[in-house]
Protein backbone atom coordinates (compact mmCIF):
# COMPACT_ATOMS: atom_id res chain seq x y z
CA UNK A 1 0.00 0.00 0.00
CA UNK A 2 1.34 3.44 -0.94
CA UNK A 3 2.11 6.04 1.71
CA UNK A 4 -0.66 8.27 0.35
CA UNK A 5 -3.19 5.47 0.84
CA UNK A 6 -1.95 4.73 4.37
CA UNK A 7 -2.15 8.42 5.26
CA UNK A 8 -5.68 8.62 3.88
CA UNK A 9 -6.67 5.69 6.09
CA UNK A 10 -5.07 7.32 9.12
CA UNK A 11 -7.05 10.50 8.50
CA UNK A 12 -10.31 8.60 8.21
CA UNK A 13 -11.94 8.64 11.66
CA UNK A 14 -14.24 5.78 10.66
CA UNK A 15 -11.28 3.42 10.46
CA UNK A 16 -9.42 2.09 13.52
CA UNK A 17 -5.81 3.09 14.04
CA UNK A 18 -3.62 0.11 13.13
CA UNK A 19 -0.31 -0.04 14.97
CA UNK A 20 1.54 -1.63 12.04
CA UNK A 21 0.53 1.21 9.71
CA UNK A 22 1.51 3.83 12.26
CA UNK A 23 4.86 2.10 12.64
CA UNK A 24 5.47 2.74 8.94
CA UNK A 25 5.67 6.45 9.78
CA UNK A 26 9.02 5.85 11.48
CA UNK A 27 12.04 7.57 9.90
CA UNK A 28 10.17 9.33 7.11
CA UNK A 29 12.21 10.94 4.36
CA UNK A 30 11.79 14.72 3.85
CA UNK A 31 9.46 14.03 0.91
CA UNK A 32 7.39 11.56 2.93
CA UNK A 33 7.18 14.03 5.80
CA UNK A 34 5.71 16.61 3.42
CA UNK A 35 3.05 14.09 2.40
CA UNK A 36 2.31 13.38 6.04
CA UNK A 37 1.89 17.08 6.85
CA UNK A 38 -0.42 17.57 3.87
CA UNK A 39 -2.62 14.73 5.10
CA UNK A 40 -2.33 15.97 8.68
CA UNK A 41 -3.81 19.35 7.73
CA UNK A 42 -6.96 17.57 6.52
CA UNK A 43 -7.32 15.42 9.66
CA UNK A 44 -9.77 16.21 12.46
CA UNK A 45 -8.49 17.34 15.84
CA UNK A 46 -9.79 14.30 17.73
CA UNK A 47 -8.08 11.97 15.26
CA UNK A 48 -4.86 14.00 15.40
CA UNK A 49 -4.77 13.61 19.17
CA UNK A 50 -5.31 9.86 18.85
CA UNK A 51 -2.52 9.53 16.30
CA UNK A 52 0.01 11.47 18.37
CA UNK A 53 -0.81 9.52 21.52
CA UNK A 54 -0.45 6.24 19.66
CA UNK A 55 2.86 7.27 18.11
CA UNK A 56 4.16 8.04 21.59
CA UNK A 57 3.06 4.61 22.83
CA UNK A 58 4.70 2.84 19.91
CA UNK A 59 7.98 4.72 20.38
CA UNK A 60 8.02 3.78 24.07
CA UNK A 61 7.34 0.13 23.31
CA UNK A 62 9.86 -0.15 20.48
CA UNK A 63 13.05 1.96 20.67
CA UNK A 64 13.78 1.24 17.01
CA UNK A 65 10.80 3.34 15.94
CA UNK A 66 11.63 7.02 15.46
CA UNK A 67 8.90 9.61 15.00
CA UNK A 68 11.02 12.59 16.09
CA UNK A 69 10.69 14.40 12.76
CA UNK A 70 6.91 14.18 12.97
CA UNK A 71 6.87 15.37 16.58
CA UNK A 72 9.17 18.27 15.74
CA UNK A 73 7.21 19.25 12.63
CA UNK A 74 4.00 19.45 14.66
CA UNK A 75 5.40 21.35 17.65
CA UNK A 76 3.50 24.43 16.54
CA UNK A 77 0.23 22.67 15.73
CA UNK A 78 -2.85 24.82 16.44
CA UNK A 79 -4.11 22.29 19.00
CA UNK A 80 -2.72 22.55 22.53
CA UNK A 81 -2.94 18.83 23.26
CA UNK A 82 -1.15 17.91 20.03
CA UNK A 83 1.67 20.30 20.91
CA UNK A 84 2.00 18.75 24.36
CA UNK A 85 2.03 15.24 22.91
CA UNK A 86 4.75 16.23 20.44
CA UNK A 87 6.91 17.66 23.21
CA UNK A 88 6.42 14.53 25.29
CA UNK A 89 7.26 12.41 22.27
CA UNK A 90 10.65 14.13 22.02
CA UNK A 91 11.57 13.31 25.62
CA UNK A 92 14.26 10.79 24.66
CA UNK A 93 15.66 12.95 21.86
CA UNK A 94 19.17 14.32 22.50
CA UNK A 95 19.54 16.19 19.23
CA UNK A 96 20.68 19.74 19.97
CA UNK A 97 18.53 21.04 17.10
CA UNK A 98 15.50 20.49 19.34
CA UNK A 99 16.71 22.95 22.00
CA UNK A 100 15.72 26.15 20.20
CA UNK A 101 12.12 25.07 19.44
CA UNK A 102 11.61 23.94 23.04
CA UNK A 103 12.98 27.21 24.41
CA UNK A 104 10.67 29.13 22.07
CA UNK A 105 7.66 27.17 23.33
CA UNK A 106 8.67 27.74 26.94
CA UNK A 107 8.97 31.47 26.38
CA UNK A 108 6.23 32.18 23.90
CA UNK A 109 3.42 29.60 23.87
CA UNK A 110 0.11 30.96 25.16
CA UNK A 111 -0.89 27.70 26.87
CA UNK A 112 0.35 26.82 30.35
CA UNK A 113 0.37 23.08 29.65
CA UNK A 114 2.63 23.56 26.62
CA UNK A 115 5.08 25.78 28.47
CA UNK A 116 5.22 23.29 31.34
CA UNK A 117 5.84 20.38 28.97
CA UNK A 118 8.60 22.35 27.23
CA UNK A 119 10.28 23.05 30.56
CA UNK A 120 10.19 19.35 31.42
CA UNK A 121 11.65 18.40 28.04
CA UNK A 122 14.52 20.84 28.51
CA UNK A 123 15.42 18.88 31.64
CA UNK A 124 16.93 16.22 29.36
CA UNK A 125 19.36 18.80 28.00
CA UNK A 126 20.11 20.18 31.46
CA UNK A 127 21.20 16.68 32.45
CA UNK A 128 23.30 16.32 29.30
CA UNK A 129 24.94 19.64 30.11
CA UNK A 130 25.78 18.48 33.62
CA UNK A 131 27.29 15.30 32.19
CA UNK A 132 29.32 17.42 29.75
CA UNK A 133 27.59 15.78 26.80
CA UNK A 134 26.29 19.07 25.44
CA UNK A 135 28.12 22.03 23.96
CA UNK A 136 28.77 24.67 26.64
CA UNK A 137 26.87 27.32 24.69
CA UNK A 138 23.85 25.02 24.40
CA UNK A 139 23.95 24.29 28.11
CA UNK A 140 24.03 28.00 28.84
CA UNK A 141 20.98 28.57 26.62
CA UNK A 142 19.04 25.87 28.43
CA UNK A 143 20.07 27.18 31.83
CA UNK A 144 19.17 30.75 30.93
CA UNK A 145 15.74 29.77 29.59
CA UNK A 146 14.87 27.71 32.66
CA UNK A 147 16.12 30.36 35.08
CA UNK A 148 14.09 32.99 33.25
CA UNK A 149 10.91 30.92 33.67
CA UNK A 150 11.67 30.21 37.33
CA UNK A 151 12.33 33.84 38.19
CA UNK A 152 9.30 35.17 36.29
CA UNK A 153 6.83 35.83 39.11
CA UNK A 154 4.03 36.27 36.58
CA UNK A 155 4.53 32.74 35.27
CA UNK A 156 2.12 30.01 36.36
CA UNK A 157 3.16 27.82 39.29
CA UNK A 158 3.04 24.65 37.19
CA UNK A 159 5.47 26.04 34.63
CA UNK A 160 7.85 27.31 37.30
CA UNK A 161 7.64 23.97 39.11
CA UNK A 162 8.55 22.03 35.96
CA UNK A 163 11.39 24.43 35.23
CA UNK A 164 12.79 23.89 38.74
CA UNK A 165 12.60 20.14 38.28
CA UNK A 166 14.29 20.47 34.87
CA UNK A 167 17.20 22.62 36.04
CA UNK A 168 17.84 20.49 39.13
CA UNK A 169 20.66 18.30 37.68
CA UNK A 170 22.93 21.33 37.36
CA UNK A 171 25.33 21.43 40.31
CA UNK A 172 25.28 25.18 40.76
CA UNK A 173 24.82 27.04 44.08
CA UNK A 174 21.96 29.01 42.51
CA UNK A 175 20.14 25.80 41.67
CA UNK A 176 20.32 24.57 45.27
CA UNK A 177 18.97 27.92 46.47
CA UNK A 178 16.07 27.62 44.02
CA UNK A 179 15.22 24.10 45.20
CA UNK A 180 15.33 25.17 48.85
CA UNK A 181 13.11 28.19 48.14
CA UNK A 182 10.64 25.95 46.32
CA UNK A 183 10.56 23.58 49.29
CA UNK A 184 9.72 26.50 51.57
CA UNK A 185 6.89 27.67 49.29
CA UNK A 186 3.30 28.01 50.47
CA UNK A 187 2.20 26.13 47.35
CA UNK A 188 1.83 22.38 47.95
CA UNK A 189 2.57 21.47 44.33
CA UNK A 190 5.73 23.56 44.40
CA UNK A 191 6.92 21.80 47.56
CA UNK A 192 6.30 18.42 45.96
CA UNK A 193 8.23 19.55 42.89
CA UNK A 194 11.11 20.58 45.15
CA UNK A 195 11.36 17.03 46.51
CA UNK A 196 11.48 15.64 42.98
CA UNK A 197 14.16 18.21 42.15
CA UNK A 198 16.21 17.09 45.16
CA UNK A 199 16.38 13.61 43.69
CA UNK A 200 17.48 14.94 40.29
CA UNK A 201 20.07 17.15 41.98
CA UNK A 202 21.71 14.02 43.43
CA UNK A 203 23.28 15.81 46.41
CA UNK A 204 23.27 13.88 49.72
CA UNK A 205 22.63 17.15 51.57
CA UNK A 206 18.93 16.71 50.74
CA UNK A 207 18.70 13.33 52.47
CA UNK A 208 17.55 14.54 55.94
CA UNK A 209 14.72 16.51 54.32
CA UNK A 210 13.69 13.58 52.16
CA UNK A 211 13.70 11.10 55.05
CA UNK A 212 11.54 13.50 57.05
CA UNK A 213 9.05 13.80 54.18
CA UNK A 214 8.76 10.03 53.91
CA UNK A 215 6.55 10.40 56.97
CA UNK A 216 4.48 13.28 55.57
CA UNK A 217 0.71 13.24 55.92
CA UNK A 218 0.46 14.23 52.25
CA UNK A 219 0.70 11.18 49.94
CA UNK A 220 2.12 13.29 47.10
CA UNK A 221 4.95 14.45 49.34
CA UNK A 222 5.63 10.86 50.43
CA UNK A 223 5.61 9.74 46.81
CA UNK A 224 8.06 12.41 45.65
CA UNK A 225 10.34 11.81 48.65
CA UNK A 226 10.39 8.09 47.86
CA UNK A 227 11.29 8.72 44.23
CA UNK A 228 14.06 11.12 45.26
CA UNK A 229 15.52 8.63 47.75
CA UNK A 230 15.69 6.08 44.97
CA UNK A 231 17.50 8.55 42.72
CA UNK A 232 20.00 9.27 45.50
CA UNK A 233 20.54 5.56 46.17
CA UNK A 234 20.07 6.42 49.84
CA UNK A 235 20.66 3.32 51.97
CA UNK A 236 19.80 5.37 55.08
CA UNK A 237 16.23 5.56 53.77
CA UNK A 238 15.82 1.79 53.33
CA UNK A 239 14.03 1.08 56.67
CA UNK A 240 11.57 3.89 55.94
CA UNK A 241 10.99 2.67 52.40
CA UNK A 242 10.33 -0.87 53.60
CA UNK A 243 7.62 0.46 55.92
CA UNK A 244 6.06 2.34 53.02
CA UNK A 245 5.46 -0.92 51.17
CA UNK A 246 2.38 -1.09 53.41
CA UNK A 247 1.38 2.55 52.81
CA UNK A 248 -2.31 3.34 52.39
CA UNK A 249 -1.55 4.93 49.00
CA UNK A 250 -0.90 2.42 46.22
CA UNK A 251 1.37 4.76 44.27
CA UNK A 252 3.55 5.28 47.33
CA UNK A 253 3.72 1.50 47.78
CA UNK A 254 4.84 0.87 44.22
CA UNK A 255 7.32 3.75 44.21
CA UNK A 256 8.84 2.46 47.47
CA UNK A 257 9.41 -0.93 45.87
CA UNK A 258 10.99 0.68 42.81
CA UNK A 259 13.24 2.83 45.02
CA UNK A 260 14.41 -0.25 46.94
CA UNK A 261 15.33 -1.79 43.60
CA UNK A 262 17.35 1.29 42.70
CA UNK A 263 19.22 1.25 46.01
CA UNK A 264 20.01 -2.45 46.09
CA UNK A 265 21.42 -4.16 49.21
CA UNK A 266 20.93 -7.38 51.17
CA UNK A 267 18.26 -5.64 53.24
CA UNK A 268 16.37 -4.43 50.19
CA UNK A 269 16.63 -7.86 48.54
CA UNK A 270 15.04 -9.53 51.55
CA UNK A 271 12.20 -6.99 51.62
CA UNK A 272 11.59 -7.32 47.89
CA UNK A 273 11.55 -11.13 48.06
CA UNK A 274 8.90 -10.98 50.75
CA UNK A 275 6.82 -8.87 48.37
CA UNK A 276 6.82 -11.75 45.87
CA UNK A 277 4.34 -13.46 48.21
CA UNK A 278 2.16 -10.36 48.62
CA UNK A 279 -1.57 -10.88 47.88
CA UNK A 280 -1.63 -7.85 45.55
CA UNK A 281 -0.56 -8.72 42.01
CA UNK A 282 0.73 -5.18 41.38
CA UNK A 283 3.02 -5.42 44.41
CA UNK A 284 4.33 -8.81 43.27
CA UNK A 285 5.03 -7.55 39.76
CA UNK A 286 6.73 -4.38 41.00
CA UNK A 287 8.95 -6.44 43.32
CA UNK A 288 9.86 -8.80 40.49
CA UNK A 289 10.90 -5.88 38.28
CA UNK A 290 12.88 -4.29 41.11
CA UNK A 291 14.74 -7.52 41.77
CA UNK A 292 15.54 -7.88 38.07
CA UNK A 293 16.87 -4.33 37.95
CA UNK A 294 19.52 -5.02 40.57
CA UNK A 295 20.29 -8.55 39.40
CA UNK A 296 18.61 -10.32 42.33
CA UNK A 297 16.29 -12.26 40.03
CA UNK A 298 17.26 -15.78 41.03
CA UNK A 299 14.71 -18.21 42.48
CA UNK A 300 12.89 -16.56 45.40
CA UNK A 301 13.31 -17.80 48.95
CA UNK A 302 10.17 -19.25 50.57
CA UNK A 303 9.11 -16.09 52.42
CA UNK A 304 5.52 -15.55 53.43
CA UNK A 305 4.20 -12.00 53.48
CA UNK A 306 2.66 -11.05 56.78
CA UNK A 307 -0.30 -8.69 56.61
Amino acid sequence: MSLERRLADLSNEDKPLVASRLANLSDLSPEELELFLAAWAKTGIARQRQIMSKLMELAEENPRLNFDDIFCACLHDPDEIVRVRCIEGLWECENRSRIAPLIALLREDDKESVRAAAATALGKFALLAELEKLRPEDGERVQEALLSAIENQREQFEVRRRAIEAIAPLTLPRVKEIIQQAYESDNAKMRAGALYAMGRNCDPLWLPTLVKELGSQDPEMRFEAVVACGELGAEEAVPHLIRLISDVDSQVQLSAIAALGQIGSSETEEALRKCLEHPDEHIRQAAKEALEEVGFDREPLPFKFEL
